[in-house]
């Protein structure tokens, strides 16, 4: 009995989070590249609309014979994401139970703030699993930017803008450094938090880091109603390294 089921065991596909980075496709991990090109079977969140983030970086690596699983999102906060991943999700494992093995392709790196950890949570325990990590876009920004984010005993603060306003306030407050993602219409409030706390005219700003498309302006600059959701607002270390 027990040789069974460890053949049933053995049968099951893997299930692999790959972290693309944040878009430049010679960004790509060694590993993810062997990964992605070697896998049957491709999953990637994609809009309703269609637009998809994820497999665009590395489309350039998908063989035609790959098997590809999108799984639609509604990216909307006034719709849960947890059903469509529910449903993401089972039709991967359907794949991992008939033994085919899945890279789910995942922006930046897949264990922060990543889509992939939404189906790691519902798969990883049914089915081997490996997270492949990526290099994120909070410090491919600050390489782009050339802005080194900490010195020394620095402490480091990632944070969304989506935060209400006083916690955005408290949390800022108390940074050595900092990070905020995720902008877009959340601009104007993490702008009046920063002229309160005297970090705007620190603060650094860029859009889609090391793609094609990436902008870099002073943020005095910044239109409030143009700025994209993969936008970063960077405040970095005032340490002096010497």
């Amino acid at each position: 009995m027990e040789n069974i089921i460890e053949i049933k065991a053995k049968a099951k596909g893997n299930l692999y989070g790959l972290g693309l980075g944040p878009g430049d496709p010679e960004l790509l991990t060694i590993k993810a590249h062997r990964i992605l090109t070697s896998v049957p079977v491709i999953a990637y969140p994609t809009m309703e609309s269609g637009k998809v983030f994820a497999r665009a970086i590395v489309a350039d690596y998908i063989r035609p014979d790959q098997i590809e699983v999108p799984m639609p999102l509604p990216f909307s906060v006034e719709r849960s994401s947890q059903p469509y991943y529910d449903i993401g999700a089972e039709k991967i494992a359907e794949h991992l139970e008939a033994g085919r093995d899945v890279a789910v392709l995942c922006e930046g790196d897949p264990m922060l703030y990543g889509s992939f950890m939404y189906i790691f949570k519902r798969l990883s325990d049914r089915f081997h699993t490996e997270v492949i990590p990526g290099i994120s876009s909070t410090f491919a920004s600050a390489a782009m930017l050339g802005a080194p984010l900490t010195f020394r005993n620095d402490v480091l603060s990632i944070m969304p803008a989506t935060l209400e306003a006083n916690i955005l306030r408290d949390r800022l407050a108390v940074a050595d450094a900092a990070v905020i993602i995720k902008l877009g219409r959340h601009f104007a409030k993490l702008k009046a938090v920063l002229e309160e706390l005297n970090l705007f005219e620190r603060a650094l700003y860029i859009e889609r880091a090391t793609l094609p498309n990436q902008v870099i302006k002073p943020i005095t600059e910044v239109d409030p109603d143009q700025v994209p959701y993969w936008a970063i607002v960077m405040i970095p270390s005032q340490t002096n390294p010497q």
